[in-house]
């Protein structure tokens, strides 16, 4: 006779991070903070993320599934050290996260009108704003986090200007300021002076970042998509380098653009 599987609860699971973090409990786990955890979030974050891609590529979901799961452990791992610290718990969080969803969410459970997915961003905006207390667009461009990566705060930063109008009229003005932020790259280049290097060379990135919204493109999506294409390119070179007997890092660099080229045409291979 099979076994019958266990069924865990989300109060299942609470009373099973607890216990983790009892004094006979994992050694690991006892010795967690915030800030040691934090690096770990990220990552959790990221792999759902991945999971998500997984799906939309396959239909396959246990990935996703279990790294839901991942940052499920975090979420509660970090509310039951503030609970032993005496400062909230996972009951708070829950409380503060449904106020929250019930006040943005006045369509639903109010009497504002809001017939599009862009009025309701407006009207969340507009709420976040009068609950944060905001009087400026600085101030709702300083609330965006600094611990986002830079291309998606880069973004959220230049959309809060967008919508008072600082902003340019179309794509081709945004690639012109590309241009001229490359020059001013090169320039300080050629003048040797790796202070000014680095602080034009986040000019060509901000600049960069402003294109890809004019031009309705997922930045990171599209570097991901470029660095993939990379590898997929460089396999093929070194692969055939090899079938003809030549080593890489014997090879000129005409050489290796010759096949990289080569690559580029090549209908057969997924570049």
């Amino acid at each position: 006779m099979e076994d019958k599987k266990t069924i865990y609860s989300f109060e299942d699971f609470k009373h099973i991070m607890a216990r983790l973090r009892a004094e006979d409990g994992c050694p690991w786990d006892r010795v967690q903070t915030h800030q040691s955890l934090r690096d770990g979030m990220l990552e959790e974050a990221y792999e759902v993320v991945e999971g998500i891609d997984i799906y939309q590529e396959t239909g396959d979901d246990s990935n996703l599934c279990e790294e839901l799961g991942d940052v499920l452990m975090h979420i509660v791992l970090h509310a039951r050290i503030a609970e032993e610290e005496g400062r909230f718990t996972m009951d708070d969080v829950i409380q503060g996260i449904s106020e929250k969803m019930i006040h943005r969410h006045p369509h639903v459970f109010g009497t504002v009108k809001a017939d599009t997915p862009e009025q309701v961003l407006d009207n969340w905006e507009a709420i976040k704003q009068e609950e944060k207390h905001e009087e400026t667009i600085t101030q709702g461009m300083k609330r965006v986090a600094k611990s986002l990566p830079a291309n998606m705060r880069a973004a959220k930063v230049q959309k809060k200007a967008a919508k008072v109008g600082f902003d340019f009229e179309d794509y081709r003005q945004a690639a012109g300021k590309v241009t001229e932020e490359l020059q001013e790259v090169m320039e300080a280049a050629e003048k040797g002076r790796p202070e000014d290097v680095f602080e034009e060379f986040g000019d060509l990135m901000f600049s960069v970042l402003n294109l890809s919204r004019f031009l309705n493109v997922n930045a990171e999506n599209a570097l991901t998509n470029a660095t993939e294409k990379f590898i997929n390119r460089f396999e093929y070179i070194e692969g055939t380098a090899e079938k003809r007997g030549l080593r890489l890092k014997h090879m000129t660099i005409d050489e290796m653009d010759e096949l990289w080229n080569e690559v580029k045409h090549r209908k057969d291979v997924d570049v």
